[in-house]
């Protein structure tokens, strides 16, 4: 597995946010993000969901919370692995196995998550920026993803 990159970068407003990939808990979540990124898919992409306390979603390419891309949805991956303050995962509707490319970083502890959503990676560097993120269901004026990068 070493040609799978090691890290997402997203670049929001106010910096940059380092997201180590964990391929060992979810592969096929971590090849469809890193696949994404590569595309340019998620740059300008805005975070249409920023609970306070909670969790910031974004990846929705219409910025309504309600598409994704045009690859099929990913099987569900879920692990043992908490869902603490930093870890990004993803999300999906009421059937577990409609992740495509939408995502979550969690902004606090959320372990009422474990083991329904699945995890694929977890923020190194840069939460602050994460945790600067407008607020709202969607915000007023949403903070975007400027440009995602893999390494």
């Amino acid at each position: 597995m070493s040609d799978t990159p090691a890290t997402l970068t997203l670049t929001l407003d106010g910096g940059d946010v380092t997201i180590r990939l964990r391929p060992d808990l979810a592969p096929n979540h971590v090849e469809r993000i890193t696949t994404l990124a590569k595309r340019g898919f998620y740059d300008g992409v805005v975070f249409h969901r920023v609970i306070d306390g909670f969790m910031a979603q974004g990846g929705d390419p219409t910025g309504t919370g309600t598409s994704g891309s045009d690859l099929p949805d990913v099987a569900a991956e879920f692990s043992r692995e908490p869902h603490k303050r930093g870890v990004c995962s993803m999300a999906r509707t009421m059937n577990p196995n409609s992740a495509n490319s939408q995502f979550f970083i969690c902004l606090d502890d959320a372990t009422f998550l474990d083991g329904q959503y699945t995890v694929w990676g977890e923020v190194t560097e840069g939460m602050e920026h994460v945790d600067a993120l407008p607020k709202g269901e969607p915000p007023r004026a949403p903070g975007k993803i400027v440009k995602a990068t893999v390494a």
